[in-house]
């Protein structure tokens, strides 16, 4: 008996166009080394004895995450909502936005704020449904924002919206 773990709660179904397409991509590319991996598995599982074949129980190790994988993309994708243009009112921070923030230090930082399947924290991408996004969301440029992290709460002031790629 496994230990019981409620569901997680849902994730927004927003995305950009390019994550949208990374995403239809990745589908894509799953789909033809499945095939690969199925040959590989099939050659394995020719070679006899399966529960001591190594090559056998990578192959199907391997194929049962891709095929998870699989799954999760195709289901996510059909629900993705693409957003690809711009609020009506650009002042105030939406989906989408490159948003810059100075902290009490003075020290400025930029977000985009993006879908949860497109985040990319080297990139500045947070995903809409992180602290920080929640917190900004419906904001205009000079609202202060207060965000609660595990080292305290953050204070910033929004210095800049913009929709465009820099």
């Amino acid at each position: 008996m496994g230990r019981y773990r409620p569901p997680q709660p849902k994730s927004s179904a927003y995305i950009t166009r390019p994550g949208h397409d990374r995403l239809d991509e990745e589908l894509k590319a799953l789909w033809l080394k499945r095939r690969e991996v199925t040959a590989a598995l099939s050659a394995a599982a020719a070679e006899g004895d399966r529960s001591e074949n190594a090559e056998y129980i990578y192959r199907k190790k391997q194929l049962r995450e891709m095929d998870r994988r699989i799954r999760y993309l195709q289901k996510r994708l059909d629900e993705l909502v693409v957003v690809d243009r711009p609020p009506t009112n650009p002042q105030q921070v939406f989906f989408g936005a490159w948003v810059e923030l100075e902290d009490e230090r003075g020290e400025q930082v930029t977000y985009r704020i993006v879908g949860p399947d497109e985040f990319d924290v080297e990139k500045g991408w947070i995903s809409m449904d992180s602290p920080v996004a929640r917190a900004l969301m419906k904001k205009t440029v000079d609202d202060e924002v207060s965000v609660r992290r595990p080292d305290g709460v953050v204070h910033y002031v929004i210095t800049d919206i913009h929709y465009t790629d820099e």
